[in-house]
């Protein structure tokens, strides 16, 4: 401990000395710690939590006063979450990344009855349909908070969706004890993460309210455009090395038509190509009997004429810029398949 450390601790009783060392040696055992809101978590309910939480993260509750020196004696950056300390809180650290701690946290809450005098989380609706609670009083306790019940087919039924309280409201002891008849828990109980602190950067909720699936579809877009650029600007890269190669082809195959380049390669698309000229001159002379023996009752297609005398110099580099598109396409699925680099990083970064 520094020499500054102990002239803050030398005047307080030795168990707080203990308590601050103790708190300092856990704030130094992890690459991630936060301040968590604890408040109105029953104490059974909070031991709970905390088993949950072995393995990947520690809770400790300690005073406020005795959190604020520990964070302090740290001063590595941690003194930030000072700010944070206040009412009922805990300090929460783990080796993991903070957005695998938000979405831990947040996935460990569970839902729980709303008690008189609390403010209502969120609208709290007492949904439409049958209650199977039989005739009765009830019928009344739902109309005085606010609920369209009804006596029908002999039992008590809500006969449309019904906002009993708007978020911010105070529940009053009718609405409390009505919601708990019904079963009706309208909040959630957990560790409520205020800040985390990683790796020289604080973090608050925030920053940390992340969708993971729209964030790897964002990523996988990107990767998607870069590879098309890299394609159409020549870039050859590991990725985009299979497509180059394949446009480079179909390229080569086009100008060998066009420049009727004898081939084995191009041996059906030169007879395809001379083929359509054949055809489309036999179409433009009307007199069958000035034709060569062999071109006479050659029928021709005269709705794709055109598109026949021009099939050797367009089919085919229309043919290959389509499959160069397939083929980058399907050279980014095949990375994806081998590889899946983009989804193992994530996977590591989210938990």
């Amino acid at each position: 401990m520094s020499a500054e450390s102990e002239r803050k601790t030398e005047h307080i009783p030795e168990w707080k000395r203990e308590e601050i060392d103790d708190i300092v040696g856990m704030l130094e055992r992890y690459d991630s710690v936060g301040i968590v809101d604890i408040t109105g978590i029953p104490s059974q309910q909070l031991q709970d939590m905390r088993r949950n939480l072995y393995g990947t993260a520690e809770l400790r509750v300690s005073r406020n006063t005795l959190v604020e020196r520990a964070l302090a004696d740290v001063d590595n950056g941690l003194e930030q979450l000072v700010e944070f300390v206040s009412g009922h809180v805990g300090l929460i650290g783990t080796n993991d990344n903070p957005f695998s701690l938000y979405q831990q946290l947040e996935a460990s809450k569970t839902s729980a009855p709303i008690n008189a005098g609390e403010i209502a989380p969120n609208d709290i609706v007492i949904t439409e349909g049958d209650t199977g609670i039989d005739p009765g009083p009830f019928v009344g306790e739902l109309q005085t908070v606010g609920a369209n019940a009804r006596i029908q087919e002999g039992s008590i039924q809500v006969l449309e969706d019904s906002t009993v309280l708007e978020a911010g409201g105070e529940v009053s002891a009718d609405l409390a004890n009505v919601l708990a008849e019904l079963g009706i828990e309208p909040k959630e109980v957990g560790l409520d993460l205020r800040a985390v602190y990683a790796e020289g950067v604080l973090f608050e909720p925030e920053d940390l309210e992340l969708d993971v699936e729209e964030y790897r579809s964002d990523v996988q877009a990107a990767a998607s455009r870069a590879r098309n650029l890299s394609v159409n600007a020549v870039y050859p890269t590991a990725e985009t090395g299979p497509a180059l190669l394949q446009k480079a082809r179909g390229e080569a195959k086009s100008l060998g038509v066009q420049a009727s380049i004898e081939s084995p390669d191009l041996a059906d698309d030169l007879v395809s190509k001379a083929d359509g000229q054949v055809r489309a001159l036999v179409s433009q002379i009307d007199d069958d009997e000035a034709l060569p023996e062999e071109l006479q009752g050659v029928e021709v297609d005269t709705a794709s004429e055109t598109a026949t005398a021009e099939q050797a110099d367009e089919q085919s580099e229309d043919s290959d810029a389509e499959d160069t598109t397939d083929e980058a396409e399907d050279a980014a699925d095949d990375d994806d398949d081998d590889g899946d680099d983009g989804g193992d990083a994530l996977g590591e970064m989210f938990g």
